[in-house]
């Protein structure tokens, strides 16, 4: 089954006096890139948390927003750091005063940035049993999260296989109309091919192997037989691929060779109607390539 890299996923758990609330965001990316946005306190979970992130959902461009309450409160009291603070808000004003910034209204202002600045705030220590509970609420909502996230994802890789089977028949479909309109354009090749010869036999110059020359190139470039056989091969797999992993990396290899062969197509048929056949084919393609970067 398909999954789709595009991805959201919400919840909350509880554990001892702690509530935690998890919120996940997956997007498209060739890698696993990771943003995780933590309370303080559960910091040195970081590591964890990625890991887990990168086991459980793969690939993409993930983001996890987690905060915690304790007894429905802020989760521990902050304790200010007054004299480093003064002395950054003392700081902060003689610089403003030296730029000709500085009114009777910006202290506020320079009381709010320092307080945001390194060591103007300490939190207090939790007890050891509160920091396992907080813990526990934490992993619980974040995987509770992860899984409502994959199946965000399950239903959004429903959607795109939908299109790529569309996709994929409608290539199909208009393959069949090749090979229906090569019982009137090959008749038009032979006859281009047979002026060909004539013209040059009948010349003085005539040269046997000049001859064979001509004759293998024509033969080549009109010929599409091997490129329609392969491009049927092509869709077949890649509805192989739909049917068992769905490999998104897989299934955007096959699109390219798939583009290989209508392409080819294209350029060796040398007739209008197969040509017009073969641009209805690109676009399709190209709804493929545009889906597949986001799939796992």
């Amino acid at each position: 089954m398909l999954q789709s890299m595009t991805g959201f996923g919400r919840a909350t758990a509880e554990a001892g006096n702690y509530t935690a609330t998890a919120e996940l965001k997956t997007l498209n990316s060739k890698s696993s890139d990771i943003f995780c946005r933590l309370p303080r306190s559960l910091s040195a979970r970081e590591i964890e948390l990625r890991n887990l992130l990168s086991a459980e959902l793969e690939r993409g461009k993930i983001e996890l927003y987690l905060s915690t309450q304790r007894g429905g409160e802020a989760q521990a009291s902050l304790t200010v750091n007054r004299p480093l603070v003064a002395a950054y808000v003392r700081d902060l004003r003689e610089t403003a005063q030296e730029v000709g910034a500085y009114d009777s209204t910006c202290d506020v202002h320079l009381l709010k940035i320092a307080l945001t600045l390194p060591n103007a705030t300490t939190s207090d220590a939790q007890p050891e049993g509160e920091a396992d509970d907080e813990w526990q609420a934490a992993l619980q909502a974040v995987k509770s999260a992860i899984a409502e996230c994959k199946t965000f994802r399950q239903r959004e890789g429903a959607v795109v296989e939908t299109e790529f089977r569309r996709a994929i028949d409608s290539i199909e479909i208009r393959l069949r109309g090749t090979e229906a309109h090569d019982v009137y354009r090959i008749p038009a090749v032979r006859e281009r091919l047979r002026r060909s010869i004539t013209d040059l036999v009948e010349s003085d110059s005539f040269d046997p192997n000049r001859f064979e020359q001509e004759l293998v190139y024509y033969v080549e470039k009109y010929d599409i037989s091997e490129e329609k056989v392969r491009l049927q091969t092509h869709l077949t797999y890649f509805r192989e691929v739909l049917n068992g992993e769905g490999n998104g990396k897989k299934l955007a290899f096959i699109g390219q060779e798939i583009g290989r062969e209508i392409n080819t197509i294209g350029s060796k048929a040398n007739d209008a109607h197969i040509q017009r056949l073969v641009v209805e084919m690109k676009d399709e393609l190209e709804k493929i390539k545009e889906q597949t970067a986001n799939v796992l």
